[in-house]
């Protein structure tokens, strides 16, 4: 298995340590075809992205585009901040960006109407891991994740179920009709075995992603590696591996206009 492209990387935009470039540079090293610049969205008060810095974020992608021969896309791990599907990347927005990847984070700006029913469980039994997780909190965070998918042309649900928890079958099943990939992720162990195993079942696509915060790890999936020798997905079903590249639905949903 060899991985074409890695959408969901960090600089220094964000939560990561290198530059754009930098990271164009280790992508073309190991032989990917595109990569995705996915700094995490407006909604983090400590390492999301200012809207006055994406022109220059823009400018730099074309430019390592054109240095490596590597495709770089901007992109946006955008934060859910509403139970409703709400996401920090708004429709006028769209136009700034190459790919839509969204994912649930602890500690973002979330609607008010969001913070109790949503924000506080999830931290609250991330914290207490021992403690059962009640089916509500579970219904409520599969409720947001299907409703983000519904509602936004998501290209890429990241790190399903890594500090939160929703019912991954029918999260899946959501992605699986809207065109939205599951990530696996090979920075965070987010699902198990189990999960993946009844998630491989509904029919969804994947992408392996490195989410990688420092240039070295770009497209090092050593953790999926691991993974799929004990769960095995048709590799088919894993839309960047082996010369494929995907299609994007937010990609079909802006030129539809």
């Amino acid at each position: 298995m060899i991985l074409t492209s890695d959408y969901h990387t960090h600089t220094v935009y964000s939560h990561g340590k290198g530059k754009i470039i930098d990271n164009a540079i280790v992508a073309k090293e190991k032989g990917l075809k595109e990569i995705g610049i996915s700094d995490h969205g407006f909604a983090h008060p400590a390492f999301g992205l200012t809207k006055k810095k994406i022109p220059k974020m823009k400018a730099e992608c074309a430019l390592a585009t054109e240095k490596t021969g590597v495709k770089v896309l901007l992109g946006i791990e955008s934060n859910v901040i509403g139970t409703d599907g709400t996401v920090d990347l708004k429709p006028k927005m769209y136009d700034n960006f190459d790919i839509f990847l969204a994912g649930i984070h602890k500690f973002v700006l979330f609607k008010l109407n969001t913070v109790f029913p949503l924000f506080v469980p999830d931290f609250f039994y991330t914290t207490f891991k021992k403690l059962s997780v009640p089916k509500s909190v579970i219904k409520t965070n599969t409720k947001t994740f299907i409703n983000v998918i519904k509602k936004n042309p998501v290209d890429v649900i990241t790190h399903l179920n890594f500090c939160c928890f929703a019912d991954a079958v029918e999260v899946a099943k959501a992605a699986a009709d809207y065109g939205t990939y599951i990530e696996l992720n090979s920075k965070k162990t987010h699902l198990s075995d189990e999960e993946l195993y009844n998630v491989v079942k509904t029919g969804v696509n994947f992408v392996i992603n490195s989410d990688a915060h420092s240039p070295d790890r770009v497209g090092e999936i050593s953790l999926v590696e691991n993974l799929l020798s004990r769960v095995e997905i048709p590799k088919d079903r894993i839309k960047n591996i082996d010369g494929v590249l995907p299609e994007m639905r937010f990609k079909a949903f802006k030129e539809r206009g």
